[in-house]
């Protein structure tokens, strides 16, 4: 498969009202490309788009949780801009939990916009790109969806669910000529790791990330993700043995 080009449609980026979002719109219209830049705030989406040199940012104001506004905001990047030959499918937030605050709606607004968003999207891409048989889609998840850690047992879950549904729709993409990748971070200094009061080992900036992602959407590796020595890590976590994975990070997270 060769890597989608801006000779080929548009592009498409979900939350790209700030953070990695916007950093990876301003790149690909470096890059030539025409960007959809989509997220809920008008205002923010136009700050963004004035910075764009290159190629074009041109915000389309949607929802993701509101599958009416995607199947709509879908139809018209592709009405105005042409197909969409890249997507990457950011839109996320973090929220953190505990069995104390637990709540059955966190979680479920945390599943509405990790998860469900990104799904509402894919519902209205999948079916077009594979018609004309090309596409690469990148899907923004978490190496907090690699095993199960404090006070992220919500968002956690989200990001857990969408690497493995990256993972099943790849056997049936990959024979059809789309792509999917799956974009796995470690901490990226944003507003929302901001708010954190506890240790972030090995967190980049937001330039730094989008670097990375955009260059992984030039290859054909499955998982984009960074930084590595960060990544590394936590997938070690996961071979281990709860009597040992519990008292480590425990330890590691002063839990």
């Amino acid at each position: 498969m060769t890597a989608a080009s801006p000779a080929q449609g548009c592009a498409w980026v979900t939350g790209a009202s700030g953070g990695i979002g916007a950093a990876v719109a301003l790149r690909l219209a470096a890059a030539g490309w025409t960007v959809a830049a989509s997220a809920r705030r008008m205002a923010q989406l136009q700050e963004v788009a004035a910075l764009a040199t290159g190629g074009a940012i041109v915000p389309i104001p949607l929802d993701v949780t509101d599958t009416v506004a995607v199947t709509q905001g879908v139809a018209e990047i592709e009405q105005r801009l042409g197909p969409i030959a890249l997507a990457v499918l950011n839109a996320g937030t973090y929220q953190a939990d505990s069995a104390k605050s637990f709540s059955a709606q966190a979680v479920r607004a945390l599943f509405e916009l990790n998860l469900m968003g990104t799904v509402h999207c894919l519902d209205v891409l999948l079916p077009r790109m594979i018609a004309r048989g090309r596409g690469r889609i990148a899907v923004v998840s978490s190496a907090a969806g690699f095993r199960g850690l404090p006070r992220a047992a919500g968002y956690g879950a989200s990001k857990a669910a969408l690497i493995a549904l990256c993972e099943s729709l790849k056997f049936d993409l990959d024979p059809l000529g789309v792509t999917i990748q799956v974009v796995t971070p470690g901490f990226v200094r944003t507003p929302l790791t901001d708010r954190n009061d506890f240790p972030m080992p090995f967190i980049i900036d937001t330039d730094t990330a989008a670097d990375r992602l955009v260059a992984g959407l030039g290859c054909e590796a499955f998982e984009i993700t960074f930084p590595r020595r960060f990544t590394s890590l936590m997938k070690l976590l996961r071979c281990l043995p709860y009597r040992l994975y519990f008292p480590l990070v425990r330890a590691v997270t002063r839990q």
